[in-house]
């Protein structure tokens, strides 16, 4: 972090509408000079183009969240209740891997690298019906579809990034208000779990990273966007009060555009089906990190 950053704290940035009409916004990712991303409640997947105009791709029989894509091309997603990742395919969905004996929660936010190695969370427990959290593990689909279980003790999982040339997952622990990190083989198997970052009171949801391994963070309860600088500064922030912060991306022809998916009400306004979620963009300083 420069100097002036340094003395007058992080830089304040103002968002734009982009596309609306959603109720939870997740899993976004930039990739043909589009935005794909979910909405989680609606048990929806959508494309959306430069103008904001959406196209839905999938219809889930319930909930949706994490995307990737694989190395051909193809978009997956985690499809939450069944515990099944899916290939999305002509508007079909095709079983990519069955983690219902595996996961031991709903499944949750999901990253894929540019081998086709995903990694994959789960909430652990049953978050919905209101039980105590428990620890879980991170689960990985080789690009075969086979599934393996990776390191445990991590309370609800969420977004994920690679850092450090690929050498470094870090993953957001939602309930304990901190990042995660772990160290990657060469094979896509994840060891040393330590502290990343411990986030006081925010708790992270999504995640994306630029190409100075600053990591942008969406914090689900106080409704904020924020960077997070290699050497723990926060560096940006956006605040909107009042609003949940669930995921973020960064694109856009040069990679400087951060995409940042919330939503303009309570937990209790989206049970109730009121379709306030949307996407804004906010013109950052640092393009996004090329895939690894």
């Amino acid at each position: 972090m420069n100097g002036e950053a340094a003395m007058t704290g992080p830089r304040q940035l103002e968002l734009t509408r982009f596309a609306e009409g959603f109720l939870i916004p997740e899993g976004l990712r930039w990739r043909d000079g589009r935005l794909w991303m979910s909405d989680l409640m609606d048990g929806k997947v959508f494309r959306v183009d430069r103008d904001g105009s959406k196209t839905q791709l999938a219809d889930f029989p319930a909930l949706v969240s994490g995307l990737g894509f694989l190395p051909d091309g193809t978009l997956i997603a985690a499809s939450m209740e069944d515990r099944k990742v899916y290939r999305i395919i002509d508007g079909r969905l095709e079983l990519f891997a069955d983690l219902s004996d595996f996961a031991t929660g709903s499944l949750n936010e999901l990253i894929t690298d540019g081998s086709g190695t995903t990694y994959v969370g789960n909430f652990g427990y049953d978050y919905m019906g209101g039980a105590e959290p428990r620890p879980t593990h991170l689960h990985l689909i080789s690009p075969d579809g086979d599934i393996s279980e990776g390191p445990g003790s991590l309370i609800f999982p969420n977004g994920m990034v690679l850092v450090d040339g690929g050498r470094t997952l870090v993953v957001a622990e939602t309930w304990n208000k901190r990042l995660t990190a772990f160290d990657r083989s060469a094979d896509g198997r994840l060891s040393n779990a330590r502290p990343y970052a411990d986030l006081g009171e925010r708790t992270p949801d999504g995640l994306c990273v630029d190409a100075e391994d600053g990591i942008w963070i969406a914090s689900f309860e106080t409704g904020e966007f924020l960077r997070l600088a290699v050497n723990g500064e926060i560096t940006h922030e956006i605040r909107l009060p009042g609003h949940i912060a669930f995921a973020c991306a960064l694109g856009g022809d040069d990679g400087k555009t951060l995409f940042a998916g919330a939503y303009d009400g309570s937990v209790e306004q989206i049970f109730e089906r009121e379709f306030r979620g949307f996407v804004s963009t906010a013109r950052v300083d640092v393009a996004a990190a090329a895939l690894i």
